[in-house]
């Protein structure tokens, strides 16, 4: 009599990996703009990174950083802004973050798809 095993669960040791189940999910979903730039650097060794980008793209995710991304009411934004009025060198600096925000989108893959990034400005 054989005994039939049951497929390796693959999933459970890729999700040992991932950098949001091994760190504090709240970091993902800070108000701190310093706590989201963290978040998004532990993204970038993410075997799924691009999976969980183009999964936050298709869900219009409201907020977070997905992906390697920081996203706002459904949009990727360069970085979280602190509150109050941004200092003219801040708007400089947003501007050219967005189009380094829009250059890693397209090599991903994810500009031009019929999901569409939407930046926000």
């Amino acid at each position: 009599m054989s005994l039939a095993l049951a497929p390796l669960d693959v999933s459970v040791e890729v999700e040992a990996n991932l950098p949001c189940r091994k760190f504090d999910p709240d970091l993902w979903f800070s108000d701190s703009p310093t706590e989201l730039e963290l978040a998004k650097s532990l993204c970038g060794d993410c075997p799924l990174r691009v999976e969980c980008l183009a999964g936050a793209v298709e869900r219009a995710e409201p907020w977070g950083v997905w992906g390697g991304e920081i996203f706002e009411r459904g949009a990727v934004v360069p970085r979280k802004r602190p509150r109050g009025r941004p200092r003219k060198e801040d708007l400089a600096r947003d501007e050219a973050l967005r189009v380094e925000a829009e250059a890693r989108l397209a090599a991903s893959g994810l500009s031009g798809s019929r999901n569409a990034v939407r930046l926000a400005a």
